[in-house]
């Protein structure tokens, strides 16, 4: 059996990336614990599309995409969650002879393809796709409340962190001043909370077991619905340089712990006029 090649390997013999900008995305990529496929694209450098058909060319898969444009029975979609398909990135396409057709963007997911094949006694065959595809899919098949207006008025602010007294405090110091608080103690649970609420600002830790502050904010960024919504990221652990990246990689403010309750509140109401100026007028102002 001929050995597979690597990803970086089908990106050059494509012509999608020339040998400079692959060694260069190697050696970055190195100790940061992301895939190559995210240093690039981060880089912009490729697209998502792209690293769908490198994918799809490495794995020996089809790819899948307009999710979103079809219609799908009830009893197909009832097979997965709406919360599992977010935290995946999973989308059901059709059952074909006792064969699941599954729209998902990590080939490399197989506790995901296992997990699911003992749960419905189906053989899974993934069909590759992009996250905004599942996004879109899962917001007009699932999550038919995103297409509603948003009730209410005050600024919502979701707070996500994984210390109790952290959040307690910090969500006290924004509705002290008016703001509507939502908290969450895991970012695996705040990801579908966001796409259903739909918060004005996400504050949130960055290191958290599972699923941290970047990935959540990958996770949304790639979505429709919540690709504006601004983001602060909070940490202890952060040097001046993480800080840097976080900022270069879109998030619009950084407040290092312990939190000053008096700048988060300032910070965040900043935040909001920058982003909303003429929308709305911030609590207390």
């Amino acid at each position: 059996m001929a050995k597979r090649k690597k990803f970086g390997e089908v990106l050059f013999e494509e012509g999608v990336i020339d040998e400079q900008t692959l060694r260069l995305a190697l050696e970055k990529q190195a100790g940061s614990g992301k895939r190559l496929g995210q240093i690039l694209e981060e880089q912009n450098v490729i697209s998502e599309r792209d690293i769908v058909l490198v994918l799809a060319r490495q794995f020996g898969l089809k790819t899948v995409k307009n999710i979103a444009a079809h219609n799908f029975p009830t009893q197909l979609l009832d097979l997965i969650d709406s919360e599992k398909a977010l935290q995946k990135l999973i989308f059901p396409l059709r059952i074909e002879e006792k064969t699941l057709c599954l729209a998902m963007v990590n080939p490399l997911d197989m506790e995901t393809i296992d997990t699911l094949s003992f749960a419905t006694g189906l053989r899974i065959v993934p069909y590759l796709t992009t996250p905004r595809e599942v996004h879109a899919a899962i917001n007009r098949h699932y999550l038919k409340t995103m297409n509603e207006p948003i009730q209410g008025g005050w600024w919502k602010i979701l707070v996500i962190d994984n210390q109790e007294p952290v959040l307690t405090t910090t969500a006290a110091a924004l509705k002290k001043v008016g703001f509507d608080v939502i908290t969450c103690n895991n970012c695996v649970e705040a990801l579908p909370i966001a796409v259903n609420k739909r918060p004005h600002l996400i504050i949130t830790e960055i290191v958290m077991p599972r699923m941290g502050g970047v990935d959540l904010y990958n996770s949304l960024s790639k979505n429709p619905q919540t690709e504006n919504i601004p983001f602060i990221a909070s940490s202890s652990r952060s040097t001046a340089k993480e800080e840097a990246e976080l900022l270069d990689m879109g998030f619009v403010d950084f407040i290092a712990k312990p939190i000053n309750c008096i700048r988060l509140v300032a910070r965040s109401k900043r935040v909001l006029r920058l982003i909303y100026d003429g929308l709305q007028t911030p609590p207390n102002q």
